[in-house]
């Protein structure tokens, strides 16, 4: 039997990497990408490498406002970048899985409650909660640290969700949206190393206390959410997965603000 290769031919990859920006965010890429099902699966892999993408607009635009700006302004600024560079996607996915995992009694309720475009309470206040705390965490630092960890934060806090798929099942049984996320495992040792290179980078810049403090912080957070959705659902939706990057992010930040 022979092994996976991760990788394919180099045009071919580079094709896969677009479609994981197009699937991620709202950067424009060519529009007559080719597409499947197997393509979306081996997208997975990128996620790291595309979270590094949104992070550099974060980090550029943040030392550019802050050049200008008072602080706070920046900072808000940045994060305002960054959502328009996704169209909000993992905020969505943290907002209706909090509605759900908060609101459905049920496992079936709960996912019929996340499939629901209408914002809830538990939603509002998770995602106000979830921004404010990351703005607060971001004001404390540096402008450089402040870039460091917006760069690297997000493209480590990607991989946390490729993480959950290549363990646990999914929690529908009518399927997602195009097909249900999953990754090969090829595509889960492409990710890994892509996010323990972005490891190995923070704790240059930032040290290693601090790197891994924050990734720490990211665990913790990432694993608690995915343990109350996994126990919850048995298994994991779209939106739990968006939720997870989330609480990785926040959980990354706030772990180099407790180090500094």
């Amino acid at each position: 039997m022979t092994r996976e290769s991760p990788f394919g031919g180099w045009r071919d990859e580079l094709a896969v990497f677009a479609l994981a920006v197009q699937f991620l965010t709202r950067l424009p890429v060519p529009r007559d990408l080719p597409f499947s099902d197997a393509r979306l699966l081996r997208a997975t892999r990128y996620y790291p490498a595309v979270g590094l993408l949104v992070g550099a607009i974060g980090a550029a635009v943040l030392l550019a406002a802050a050049a200008a700006l008072p602080w706070p302004v920046a900072v808000f600024l940045s994060m305002t970048a960054t959502v328009l560079a996704t169209g909000g996607f993992h905020e969505d996915g943290l907002a209706d899985a909090a509605d759900g995992l908060g609101g459905g009694v049920t496992p079936g309720r709960a996912l019929e409650i996340m499939r629901d475009s209408r914002l809830g309470s538990y939603g509002a206040l998770a995602l106000g909660l979830t921004l404010a705390l990351k703005a607060a965490a971001l004001m404390e630092l540096a402008p450089a640290e402040a870039a460091c960890a917006l760069l690297l934060g997000h493209g480590i806090s990607r991989y946390a969700p490729v993480a959950v798929v290549a363990r646990f099942d999914y929690a529908r049984d009518d399927g997602a949206k195009f097909v249900a996320p999953s990754v090969s495992a090829a595509g889960h040792r492409v990710a890994l190393a892509t996010a323990a290179a972005w490891a190995l980078a923070l704790a240059l810049v930032l040290g290693p206390g601090a790197a891994a403090a924050g990734l720490l912080g990211g665990a913790v957070l990432a694993g608690g959410i995915a343990r109350l959705y996994l126990r919850k659902l048995g298994g994991y939706t779209g939106d739990c997965l968006g939720a997870t990057q989330q609480m990785a992010e926040l959980g990354l930040l706030l772990g180099v603000v407790a180090w500094a």
